[in-house]
């Protein structure tokens, strides 16, 4: 088994190779990371009116009455508003699971103001940081549960990031992820406009086995996503002509692709939720 140095580097290693290659990020018309807060939004409300799963759950069963969660990477509030909605824990539990104040912290400055318009409207104390954890973990408070939700593929120093999340959640962790790389349903098509082969790993086995080897009691649950990653395909086509560093111009021969390709409907991810009750 490999110690922690070897499955961090490890980690940061077939990370980076997810990276785009400079001859082709170099001819993108538009940034191909960028991701759109309107389009977060969107999947926050739908959070906000059905508000369930694994995630939620252990999240509010560890809450304690008008608790505090801190949310890492919050985007627009997908993983934390919904407390605010749920009332009461499902799949029972400690907690009462209700929401008394949030901290959210992200890099975009209009994803946070998403959050806090809904965190307002809600009657949620919010308090919204900009910056990179764990960079800006010296600032931000602890509270008696910490999530990072849709974040971890971002991250090169895992062991530093979950240390630091660890260090600042009273009661609990919680980690949501796709099984795989949230742009792995890419890969057949940078095949076929690039000719690259895109890589397997890193996958949440080894954010599981990562953590465990960081000495936390990890559990584990898995499912479906709840949503479709796509609505029809011409906004699959928007965003894969992004993600893909091609000119928008280059939708239709992207339709092609998915066509010839079978590629859609894309499948749902398999989502996984991982947590732990720090020591």
């Amino acid at each position: 088994m490999d110690d922690l140095g070897g499955l961090a580097e490890r980690w940061r290693a077939e990370l980076a190779e997810w990276g785009i290659p400079d001859e082709i990020a170099a001819k993108a018309p538009a940034d191909p990371w960028e991701h759109s807060p309107a389009r977060f939004a969107g999947r926050t409300d739908r959070a906000l009116a059905d508000p369930e799963g694994p995630t939620l759950a252990r999240i509010a069963e560890a809450l304690p009455e008008r608790g505090s969660v801190l949310d890492v990477g919050a985007g627009t509030g997908a993983a934390s508003l919904p407390l605010a909605r749920l009332g009461a824990v499902r799949g029972g539990g400690g907690g009462s699971g209700t929401l008394g104040e949030l901290v959210a912290v992200d890099t975009s400055e209009a994803m946070l103001a998403e959050l806090a318009s809904r965190a307002g409207a809600l009657g949620v104390p919010a308090r919204t940081i900009r910056g990179r954890w764990p960079d800006v973990a010296g600032e931000t408070p602890a509270a008696d549960v910490a999530v990072a939700a849709h974040v971890v593929y971002n991250v090169p120093d895992l062991a530093g990031f979950l240390s630091e999340l660890t260090g600042h959640a009273r009661r609990r962790v919680v980690l949501e992820l796709s099984h795989r790389h949230p742009m792995s349903w890419l890969n057949p098509l940078w095949a076929h406009f690039h000719g690259i082969v895109r890589p397997e790993r890193p996958t949440a086995d080894d954010v599981a086995a990562l953590a465990e080897r960081l000495g936390y009691g990890v559990r584990r649950q898995e499912r479906l996503a709840p949503l479709s990653r796509f609505s029809g395909v011409a906004e699959l086509a928007e965003s894969a002509c992004r993600r893909l560093c091609l000119d928008p111009g280059r939708a239709e021969e992207v339709v092609a692709a998915v066509a010839e390709l079978d590629l859609w409907p894309v499948p749902r991810d398999q989502w996984v939720t991982l947590w732990w009750d720090p020591a």
